[in-house]
């Protein structure tokens, strides 16, 4: 197997790079496509295996693991050892039925979730057969020749083999957050650490500056990263609704104890017998709970991470879900998402304002995409350069000049230049911001010579940029200089002369201003954070009808002027920035997040990376960066607020239908604890024996399984909402004494009124209990009126069916056999149908006056 070393025990980065070639049996020509399919073949998919997987058998005892669902296994196994072998066994069954539909579910749901992994790619470059192309980087192999770039996740161990610039990010590797300076070189040592070792760069670590040209040594489980990615396996990060979740489950959990011990307590003094009372305590344990919360959670979550794909929205944490349909704000750069995101470049105008095809040319060569058939990083506009039709007909005139150096675009300096040399003469060409590049020109360029940058020649060109700006131009500035070096620094970058401006044209989307209306609708403050000009990104927001707060854009000149407090204040006051640092985002983003804002941040540069893990939700698009797809939550497949407005709205839908299951539930659930801790003070029996209360719990869940697929109405899709403990708190109670108050009657009239035996009562209050949950559902998963809001079809039939054989058990002999319930009589189906309407129509009435209290 190639790894790192060869079959003498010397590092490949101990070796002279031909050695390496002759190693890996590769070329500077790279590999064939034929010999590449041989060797991934033989070595595998370039992949890490991303933990323990869990298999079918894990997932179905998985389900066993609930506490809720543990008390009832001991109440089984204690049934058992005292002779209720009746009991045990039908305990047993259900408890059997339960862990199969919540396998299932969890089954399908989790499947699905993978399949989503599929939508998110991760390209590389690699020469094959002598040709620069893009492939997946799983398909990566040793002895590929690999092109990296700023911004890029490194796809495997990489003998470095010429670099410019090069410097690496290796904190995911080795903990040290500094980054480390690359070189061609060769090591003098086998025997190192990754993190003394400069020739090469490692899986997982990621391009901070600089470019590179490598040979893979090592793909997959072989790499250094592979060897210790067991240890970096991150836990996914819970969201809000999970974090209320749990501490919610926790108190249920205590106060599920103590009645426990209470209701056991009161049937065991009043002389029902210690096992039953036991039995029957546990039993009602297990149905006030919602113990299909969890299931119910990833059923829903999944589910809409599923809807939310076909939306062209892809989920990389499945939690991240709900909470990109709870946010309040969203940041977002202006192009691509407001804008086509395709620039064109319209025109190429000197310091007089004439078309020169001397600053084309200029443009041409300070340049970070080589050529149109060897890209090596993408840049809209610089790729616009080259598919303009001036860019077409220079680009066999630009094989005359050779470069010599290059330094990087960085966002403080906001431009970048090249040193390059011609018919023996050497100059250094720079391209960049119109303010950054007039702020290192001592000179102007015209009419072919060079004058000194007068005051007055300052504001003329001022006035020019300024007046393209307004028209809603992107301009960048063009300016040169003549030395006599063969490399060069961004010191060298000064005293330039100014030689003229590139015009780009980044038109406005069709829809983007309906889709801004419709984002306002959906109570989402949107903020506009660019590095693009104040004067061009007005252009764009009136011609997209969005108001600017105060007609006042901030700029990120004004930001570094504030202190904390006014910053805060204007933070959230303002909603259009302009000129800011990906460093100046960040703060913003903290400074939303601390005010108790959602937070969603949209953007896909190298330097997003701080402000999409700061945000609640960090979103970017499938073509972004590496580094900024790693940070990202959630990957748009279309650049598009559009795409995004889709998602939001899934993200609220899945939230409303788990809302919705805990609502429903709880209140249910409670009122028949009230029941029967009331009932128990008063019945010489226990009302319900402990395998009717189980049968009851299973059937009166199944439609709840389906709970994901229920349609939300308009109105709660309308506006963000965040997770009401009180709000749910009082539902419980009120709904809950609601039902205690049906249950409660339906008893005094089976006890006083009727006269029923024991048998009788509990077949009957077995009925109410279950139809009643099913039934009160289509009343509370709707604020409206029950017949304004349809229910999904799954919803609908599932409960349909669990009523159907609820019903059906009371009438059979196998009913009587299993579970003792006796046939009733039409005077008994007629008050149960009775009450049960009587029920419904108090809670709708009750709901109509309770939203008006009390809003989620």
């Amino acid at each position: 197997m190639i790894m790192h070393f060869t079959k003498e025990g010397v590092a490949l980065w101990a070796q002279p790079i031909d050695k390496v070639y002759e190693h890996l049996k590769s070329s500077e020509k790279g590999l064939s496509k034929e010999e590449a399919k041989k060797r991934l073949q033989q070595y595998g998919r370039n992949e890490i295996t991303e933990g323990k997987k869990e298999s079918v058998l894990y997932i179905f005892l998985n389900q066993f693991k609930n506490s809720f669902i543990a008390i009832l296994v001991c109440a089984a196994i204690i049934a058992y050892f005292l002779g209720e072998h009746v009991d045990s066994v039908v305990i047993i069954s259900m408890v059997l039925m339960a862990a199969v539909l919540g396998f299932y579910q969890e089954y399908r749901a989790k499947r699905a979730v993978e399949l989503l992994k599929r939508y998110i790619s991760s390209k590389c470059r690699v020469k094959r057969d002598n040709e620069i192309i893009e492939i997946e980087a799983s398909e990566l192999v040793p002895g590929d020749i690999v092109y990296l770039s700023i911004g890029d996740i490194v796809p495997a161990d990489i003998r470095i083999i010429s670099e410019e610039g090069l410097s690496a990010n290796e904190s995911a590797l080795t903990g040290e957050s500094i980054p480390v300076n690359k070189r061609a070189l060769t090591m003098k040592k086998s025997h190192l650490l990754p993190a003394e070792i400069t020739n090469m760069v490692f899986m997982g670590t990621n391009i901070v500056t600089g470019i590179c040209t490598g040979i893979v040594v090592a793909t997959g489980e072989n790499t250094f990263f592979g060897k210790t990615a067991v240890y970096l396996i991150e836990k996914e990060p819970e969201g809000e609704l999970q974090r209320s979740i749990k501490k919610f489950t926790n108190m249920l959990l205590r106060v599920i104890i103590i009645m426990i011990v209470f209701i056991f307590a009161v049937n065991a003094v009043l002389g029902k017998g210690v096992l039953n009372s036991l039995l029957f305590a546990l039993a009602i344990a297990v149905g006030i709970t919602p113990e299909m919360l969890p299931v119910i959670m990833t059923i829903a979550l999944s589910h809409g991470a599923v809807r939310m794909a076909k939306k062209k929205v892809i989920t990389k944490r499945l939690a991240s879900v709900e909470d990109l349909g709870n946010i309040d704000t969203l940041c977002s750069d202006k192009t691509g998402t407001l804008t086509e995101g395709v620039f064109k470049l319209v025109d190429y105008l000197d310091v007089n304002g004439r078309r020169d095809d001397d600053i084309i040319l200029d443009g041409l060569l300070c340049n970070s995409v080589q050529g149109r058939k060897r890209k090596m990083f993408e840049n809209a506009m610089d790729k616009a350069i080259w598919e303009s039709k001036m860019g077409r007909q220079l680009e066999g005139f630009i094989q005359n000049y050779q470069l010599l150096w290059e330094n990087e675009f960085d966002f403080e300096r906001r431009r970048m230049s090249v040193l390059v040399k011609f018919k023996g003469k050497t100059k250094l060409i720079a391209k960049g911001s119109p303010e950054s590049m007039l702020s290192v020109c001592s000179f102007v360029s015209v009419n072919s010579s060079t004058k000194k940058m007068t005051k007055k020649w300052h504001e003329r060109i001022k006035n020019m940029i300024e007046k393209y700006e307004k028209q809603g131009y992107r301009v960048i500035a063009v300016a040169e200089k003549s030395i006599n070096k063969n490399k060069c620094s961004i010191r060298d970058e000064r005293e330039l002369a100014f030689r003229g401006l590139l015009l780009f044209l980044d038109p406005p989307k069709k829809t983007a201003k309906e889709v801004l209306k419709e984002m306002s609708k959906l109570g989402i403050n949107i903020k506009i954070l660019t590095g693009d000009s104040p004067l061009v990104t007005r252009k764009i927001c009136q011609e997209l009808e969005l108001r600017i707060v105060e007609d006042r854009i901030i700029t990120g000149e004004e930001i570094l002027k504030l202190n904390d407090e006014e910053f805060e204040r204007i933070i959230n006051k303002y909603n259009v920035f302009a000129r800011v640092t990906p460093e100046q985002k960040y703060r913003i983003v903290k400074a939303l997040n601390k005010e108790d804002h959602i937070v969603a941040f949209l953007g896909d540069g190298i330097n997003d990376a701080p402000a999409l893990k700061a945000a609640d939700v960090g979103i970017t698009v499938n073509h972004a960066v590496g580094i900024a797809k790693e940070a990202a939550d959630i990957i748009l497949l279309n650049k598009s607020l559009e795409v995004l407005m889709h998602g939001i709205k899934e993200g609220r839908k899945t939230f409303g239908n788990i809302i919705k299951y805990i609502l429903n539930t709880i209140s249910a659930n409670w009122g028949n604890m009230f029941t029967v801790a009331i009932s128990s003070l008063f019945l010489p029996f226990i009302p319900l024996l402990p395998p009717q209360i189980i049968l009851n719990n299973f059937l009166s869940d199944f439609p709840m399984a389906t709970i994901s697929t229920d349609n939300v109405d308009a109105d709660f899709l309308r506006k963000p909402k965040r997770w009401n403990i009180k709000m749910i708190s009082h539902f419980m109670v009120v709904f809950g004494l609601i039902s205690t108050f049906f249950d409660l009657l339906i008893i005094f009239l089976l006890i006083y009124l009727i006269k029923a035996d024991t048998a009788m009562f509990r077949t009957t209050w077995f009925a109410e209990s279950l139809l009643s949950e099913i039934l009160i559902v289509f009343a509370l998963r709707t604020q409206l009126p029950f017949f304004k809001s349809r229910p999904s079809r799954w919803l609908l039939g599932a409960s349909l069916f669990a009523g159907f054989i609820g019903l059906l058990f009371t009438f059979s002999k196998l009913g009587n056999r299993l579970f003792q319930f006796v046939e009733m009589p039409m005077q008994i189906i007629l008050l149960l149908a009775l009450i049960l309407a009587l029920y419904f129509l108090t809670a709708e009435i009750a709901k109509k006056f309770y939203y008006k209290k009390y809003e989620m």
